[in-house]
């Protein structure tokens, strides 16, 4: 039994303090990632090292990129035009260096192009996860007169052969029905 105990501990030979600590975040790290910090923990009773401290990672959701382990997953809308006639058009990317994705002649919506090594960083690791980019195709929502004109010029000098999906549905369902 101690006599006299220090104000400051009670004897118990450790006080409690705040400390700022700086953190290394590796590339790489997914939510939920725990990163140790050795001696860095509560004081050992009796004299004995401190332990280690924990500190456990959550992230944020990223406004244009979904991941999914290494991948990143990009929703990039198309203008309908580039869709049909084909182009090459800019995507973002997680390095903020754009890159170049060649759109091909009648790409349809949700088509999905991949850029090798344009993903995530691997944690421990020099290798880099994928990023596949979603056509979204867009249609015009303000036409002028003339604009629809064209439109109504080109589904009636389409027929059925320029658009094969929709006309596989259709013999599907009547297909179906008898």
């Amino acid at each position: 039994m101690i006599k006299t105990p220090c104000k400051s501990c009670a004897g118990s030979g450790r006080t409690r303090q705040e400390k700022k600590l700086a953190v290394s975040i590796p590339a790489g790290v997914e939510d939920g990632t725990r990163i140790r910090l050795s001696g860095e923990g509560e004081a050992g009773a009796r004299g004995a090292p401190p332990g280690d401290l924990y500190v456990f990672l959550g992230l944020d959701r990223h406004e244009l990129f979904q991941r999914e382990g290494a991948n990143l997953y990009c929703r990039v809308p198309v203008p309908m035009t580039t869709a049909a006639l084909g182009g090459d058009i800019e995507v973002p990317a997680i390095d903020g260096n754009p890159a170049k994705v060649e759109v091909k002649a009648g790409t349809q919506p949700g088509h999905r192009e991949r850029l090798r090594g344009r993903g995530m960083s691997i944690l421990r690791n020099t290798n880099r996860g994928d990023l596949y980019v979603e056509i979204a195709v867009e249609t015009p929502t303000h036409m002028t007169k003339k604009q629809k004109e064209i439109m109504a010029e080109f589904a009636k000098e389409s027929g059925e052969k320029a658009f094969p999906e929709s006309r596989g549905f259709w013999e599907r369902i009547r297909a179906g029905k008898k």
